[in-house]
């Protein structure tokens, strides 16, 4: 786990850009503002899509 939050915490320019295409594809995807699923991401420590989307999930089950 701690490879993978190292991951989502830093990376290159490309990486970089590849994130926040996804930031925006999830945000879209699922009705929510990008900077919910940016601390989704950080609070998972993980950007793999199904982690983001599970725990997505689990907040709306919540509402």
């Amino acid at each position: 786990m701690t490879e993978n939050k190292q991951r989502a915490e830093s990376g290159g320019p490309g990486e970089t850009a590849d994130l926040e295409a996804e930031v925006a594809y999830l945000a879209k995807r699922h009705r929510v503002s990008s900077a919910v699923i940016r601390e989704i991401i950080r609070n998972a420590g993980s950007s793999e899509r199904s982690v983001v989307e599970r725990d997505l999930q689990k907040g709306k089950s919540r509402r």
